[in-house]
């Protein structure tokens, strides 16, 4: 049975991604480095769920040694890569720049050269809806220019993208990259907000609402954004044979190169979410109103025409149900640990 590398498996995304795979049969290796950026329990916690599963094996390996990642590249040799390990998070890039230039540049080229060098049929990357920055022509669009990244997240990610295409154009590897727009759901990030918000309020905090409420974002639940990325796994991405030069598309090449957005193509107003978390919960939200973030952009929303083009996907969960399920699986995990 062919092998496929998920890197990141002990993320949110990432987890996911494998427990899907293996579900369809797949043999899965799992790469993380399993750091501390936020609670490494809640990511050893997805590992266990793994570990107990056939097909699955785990490598704890940090994608910045390059030798390591060589050598697991060689001895493993992936059919195909979900590259998911990355430095995440706009804010923090502000405070420790180079932990992103470590974790999402110098890891991307290791994984690209294993690839490269070890007959890899397709690279699936994650890319982010930050890589629009300045952009404020809405939806978001893959054909659309991202010259002005507003932080070094945002700048890494498109940095990837850029280096995908050379590798795309020199060696003839498909590469697929996925902006993602703002997911959610069951075993969550702690830093990101549905997660951030619920535990605020459920422990009589108050949360910090910033823009003084004034964001929209395009939040995507977990089991559409797994979806989506096993689909154009199983797509490797091909050339545009109409792709000119002299008028350019950054969302395909004549190489074989693609990016697609993965989002719910229905932003939601900040505040409509904590109305929704306020009711799903049962507690109203303490709000402390602050200002725009540096790095912050005021609203995402994502146009996945080349998406649904490609794989005909189209997600589907509504801010209600996802709350709903996030909610029942965050009471349910923190009930555990009480145990």
């Amino acid at each position: 049975m062919s092998t496929l590398f998920v890197t990141g498996a002990a993320g949110f995304i990432g987890s996911h991604t494998c427990h899907k795979l293996l579900a369809a049969g797949r043999r899965v290796v799992g790469v993380d480095v399993v750091n501390d950026y936020y609670d490494p329990a809640l990511k050893e916690a997805r590992l266990a769920r793994l570990s107990a599963l056939p097909g699955f094996s785990f490598e704890r390996l940090d994608l910045s040694d390059r030798a390591g990642v060589a050598a697991l590249f060689a001895r493993e040799r992936p059919t195909g890569v979900v590259h998911l390990a990355a430095q995440a998070g706009v804010r923090y890039s502000i405070e420790n720049p180079h932990a992103y230039v470590d974790s999402n540049l110098v890891a991307f080229v290791n994984v690209l050269e294993g690839c490269r060098r070890n007959g890899c049929e397709h690279l699936v990357y994650a890319s982010s809806s930050s890589v629009y920055g300045a952009n404020t022509r809405l939806p978001f669009s893959v054909h659309d220019n991202i010259d002005h990244p507003l932080s070094l997240y945002a700048a890494t990610k498109k940095a990837n993208e850029l280096m995908a295409h050379t590798y795309s154009h020199l060696y003839g590897l498909p590469t697929s990259g996925l902006r993602f727009f703002t997911v959610y759901g069951p075993w969550g990030r702690p830093d990101m907000a549905m997660f951030l918000f619920a535990k605020a309020m459920l422990e009589g905090r108050p949360i910090d609402v910033f823009n003084h409420g004034e964001m929209q974002r395009d939040f995507t639940y977990i089991d559409d954004i797994v979806e989506g990325v096993v689909r154009v796994l199983a797509r490797p991405a091909p050339p545009n044979e109409a792709w000119r030069g002299d008028a350019p598309d950054p969302g395909t090449s004549r190489a074989p190169y693609r990016v697609y957005n993965i989002g719910n193509n229905a932003p939601v107003q900040l505040m409509r979410l904590i109305e929704v978390l306020e009711r799903t919960l049962g507690v109203e939200a303490k709000k402390n109103f602050l200002p725009m973030q540096a790095g912050d952009v005021p609203a995402t929303y994502a146009d996945i025409d080349a998406l649904v083009d490609a794989v005909d996907f189209t997600p589907k969960t509504s801010i209600e149900d996802g709350v709903a399920r996030f909610v029942e699986w965050y009471r349910a995990y923190y009930r555990m640990l009480e145990l």
